[in-house]
């Protein structure tokens, strides 16, 4: 569909994944707050605290955990999408890694790859490590 609208290149691949995350971002970030434990906001009403309180010392607190996982597996998605995306039509590595087999240019195509396969084990490691510190 972005393809179509902008053309093909990077920026239509952005443009999918953009789309694509911040919906799923959007459904999972609300279930997160919807599954809260409502005492902490109750406290704070019950002490006289206003809504801007019970948002700014009780939800964002407890949902921020959830927030940064969310959006952290959505990343890993994303950069595992994109060279997937690339082979498409939406630029990108995916376009080279497409490029490159189709000229039979195995040693371009097989650094490629391992190149994805490091980063989005790199990015994994990275983020886990977040997780660990943050929840």
């Amino acid at each position: 569909m972005f393809i179509k609208a902008v053309g093909p290149g990077s920026f239509a691949g952005v443009l999918a994944l953009s789309v694509h995350s911040v919906g799923m971002l959007g459904k999972l970030n609300g279930e997160a707050i919807e599954n809260l434990d409502r005492g902490p906001n109750e406290a704070i009403i019950a002490a006289g605290g206003t809504q801007l309180d019970t948002l700014v010392y009780a939800t964002l607190p407890n949902a921020m955990p959830n927030f940064l996982s969310n959006t952290l597996y959505r990343f890993e998605i994303s950069v595992r999408s994109a060279s997937i995306l690339g082979m498409v039509g939406a630029g990108g590595i995916g376009q080279d890694l497409i490029l490159s087999t189709q000229v039979r240019d195995w040693p371009r195509a097989g650094i490629i790859l391992i190149g994805v396969v490091i980063m989005v084990t790199l990015i994994d490691f990275i983020s886990g490590q977040l997780r660990k510190r943050i929840i």
